[in-house]
């Protein structure tokens, strides 16, 4: 299990290459995405007081209990599903509808120059992707520069595995074998600190583990597991243009909108498997940049990457009432904490922009 497996290439999905619009006149498939559902009492989703990564600070449990308490709610996963009465109560259960649009020329030229404005003050470089998935209008600012991805890698590689298994070719219970030399490294997680050559760990925990605290030595054991190289042809198959070019981790904000693309089309076409992998994506303990100035009740299920070197970098999808993936990539930032406050703020603008036009419906 240590060694590189050979795993065909996985067909695109729908949305392959860069197409960029939603059939006109419909809802998109993104928006009938229904049964988002935590796993209740141990990865709720981090709210105002309760969020382990307050203004940046990282806070860790004992690494023996947290891995306790993560598999446990791995296997509460895989059995426990909401009742009706739960749906009803339970803001993240039914907390956006799907929007059927007749307003196809809707115009966010105010809401880009609004965040070509704020960006303009900043010492920072930024590049920026929106979609609404309501009717398919997008627009980018500097959407095709390579940025360095940092973490936001981890959610296409979440999505590669989740390929692998309804396909048939990977199972949640194939286990790696963890290789010291060629897995660890420092940073985000815990297997860093658990972790002793020979230490196998199931393609679920490392999948888990990858999204929902950014472990960075379960995310070399699945690259390694997968092998580099199928993983970028299945990122090229999906429409990414700028895929560890020269071996660099570097990435575009139109690249990581359409991996988000196409994660919410395979949730549609395997809800069991895409609700629970969005499920994660909605409940990491790295919660501040996207979510970070939204009401709570807001359900967003995104991916963030930071460096030291100042990079502070979000991917994801916001389930308002007008549903929509923004990606805000950033580098040259001073400081982490106010890199994220910038990504929050820009979030809240799209946010708001979109509350108003639902709100015109």
């Amino acid at each position: 299990m240590g060694q590189t497996q050979t795993y065909p290439a996985i067909s695109p999905s729908p949305h392959n290459g860069r197409k960029n619009e939603i059939n006109t006149g419909q809802p998109s498939k993104e928006a009938v995405i229904c049964g988002i559902w935590p796993i209740n009492g141990i990865f709720h989703r981090p709210g105002k007081g309760n969020n382990p990564c307050v203004n940046g600070a990282k806070i860790r449990m004992q690494p023996g209990k947290f891995l306790l308490a993560m598999a446990l709610g791995i296997c509460l996963g895989l059995v426990i599903k909401p009742t009706q009465a739960q749906s009803q109560r339970d803001p993240y259960y039914g907390s956006w509808q799907p929007v059927t649009v007749s307003d196809q020329g809707v115009d966010y030229t105010t809401l880009k120059r609004q965040m070509e404005e704020y960006i303009k003050e900043k010492q920072s470089a930024f590049a920026i992707y929106f979609h609404d998935l309501a009717s398919g209008a997008s627009f980018g600012i500097n959407e095709d520069k390579p940025m360095v991805a940092a973490s936001t890698v981890k959610l296409p590689m979440a999505l590669y595995i989740n390929h692998l298994v309804v396909q048939g070719k990977a199972h949640w219970h194939d286990r790696v074998s963890y290789q010291k030399a060629t897995d660890y490294e420092d940073g985000s997680g815990v297997l860093r600190y658990e972790a002793k050559d020979g230490d196998t760990y199931s393609l679920r925990v490392l999948t888990n583990l990858s999204v929902t605290i950014s472990d960075n030595v379960a995310y070399r054991m699945l690259a390694r597991h997968v092998g580099r190289p199928n993983f970028i042809a299945f990122m090229q198959e999906l429409g990414g243009r700028t895929v560890y070019p020269g071996g660099k981790n570097l990435t575009t904000a139109r690249d990581l909108a359409t991996y988000v693309r196409a994660l919410l089309d395979f949730a549609h076409r395997h809800p069991r498997e895409g609700e629970r992998l969005l499920d994660d994506l909605a409940h990491p303990s790295f919660h501040v940049g996207l979510p970070g100035l939204l009401p709570p009740e807001v359900m967003v299920a995104h991916k963030e990457g930071d460096l030291d070197e100042g990079v502070a970098n979000d991917c994801g999808v916001v389930f308002c009432r007008r549903p929509y993936i923004l990606v805000v990539l950033s580098s040259g930032v001073k400081d982490t904490r106010e890199g994220f406050a910038d990504i929050a703020r820009l979030s809240k603008m799209a946010y708001d922009f979109q509350e108003s036009l639902a709100g015109k419906k």
